[in-house]
């Protein structure tokens, strides 16, 4: 998989009795490790928060929707954050991405303990218009597959297996992820299938580096009449741009921009999801601050 770039299956079984996406986020796991310079283990949680996100992006519905996932569990990390859109996009950021933890006694990399397990899963979905949807439960274990199956279960009452995984070396090996849902007619027969196979979608890092997702669908739904309805693009990308900090600056009010103008004759923004650096010189700022005040004018 090309760096920044992932893909996605949409796909049901018995005739729509279950849903299921599956991603290979492989090389936007890798691209994002290299923005952040991130060790091994905030390189798997990234993988993982960057699959999770993305599958739950590609259900919404307008292209100006976006779902922002925040995970603050108190761990050395920092909070982790990932924004998605319908379109396939996600951008990841963490606040101390170089922090490294020894191996679990299992010999795997212990992502809760640089998330944290003392903290809550937050979900916002906004639509562009009117008060953005807010949903909050707490960690289960800071793993993050674990701790998103506890959100859709609390907060919108839907059964759901989450399995995420990320292979990492001195490059990212795997990187991917597995959602089924029950929808309400899914027979018990069916759910007892997919728990017979629960430990081998708990793989599926190990899947991704072995076989293509429509081998993956093939092998992990035999017999369950998998159906793909889609195949789309993943990307990891960020939407910042020049404009967008302008309204950033302009959003600390007068008084702080005179200030930076005063003391600093200017000041450099940089973007957490992607680290691009903006530089404002001190005229730059005053003639900023000038068309804020005048468009604020034009209103009164």
């Amino acid at each position: 998989m090309d760096k920044g770039q992932g893909r996605l299956l949409r796909l049901t079984l018995k005739g729509g009795e279950a849903r299921v996406f599956l991603c290979d986020t492989t090389g936007m796991t890798q691209l994002a490790r290299d923005i952040h310079h991130a060790s091994n283990t905030v390189s798997a949680a990234m993988g993982r928060m960057i699959s999770a996100t993305a599958m739950m992006g590609v259900n919404l519905k307008s292209d100006g929707d976006r779902i922002t996932c925040t995970i603050n569990g108190g761990g050395p990390a920092g909070p982790m954050c990932a924004v998605a859109g319908p379109d396939g996009t996600v951008k990841v950021t963490v606040e101390h991405p170089e922090v490294e933890l020894k191996l679990k006694p299992n010999g795997k990399l212990d992502v809760g303990g640089v998330l944290g397990r003392d903290g809550q899963l937050t979900v916002m979905r906004s639509y562009g218009f009117g008060e953005p949807y807010l949903g909050r439960v707490n960690l289960v274990s800071g793993e993050v597959a674990e701790d998103f199956a506890m959100y859709y279960l609390e907060s919108e009452q839907t059964p759901t297996l989450c399995a995420l995984g990320t292979l990492v070396g001195e490059e990212v090996q795997s990187s991917g992820g597995i959602l089924i849902q029950a929808m309400p007619e899914c027979s018990d027969a069916l759910i007892d299938q997919l728990e017979i196979r629960a430990e081998l979608f708990s793989s599926i890092s190990q899947l991704l580096s072995e076989m293509t997702l429509e081998e993956i669908a093939e092998n992990c739904f035999r017999g369950l009449d998998p159906e793909i309805l889609e195949s789309m693009p993943l990307t990891l990308t960020c939407d910042c741009s020049r404009k967008k900090i302008e309204q950033v600056i302009l959003s600390m009010g007068e008084k702080d921009i005179r200030e930076l103008i005063r003391e600093q004759n200017g000041c450099e923004v940089s973007c957490h999801f992607c680290r691009r650096h903006y530089q404002f010189t001190g005229e730059e700022l005053e003639a900023l601050l000038r068309e804020g005040l005048d468009r604020n004018e034009e209103k009164a």
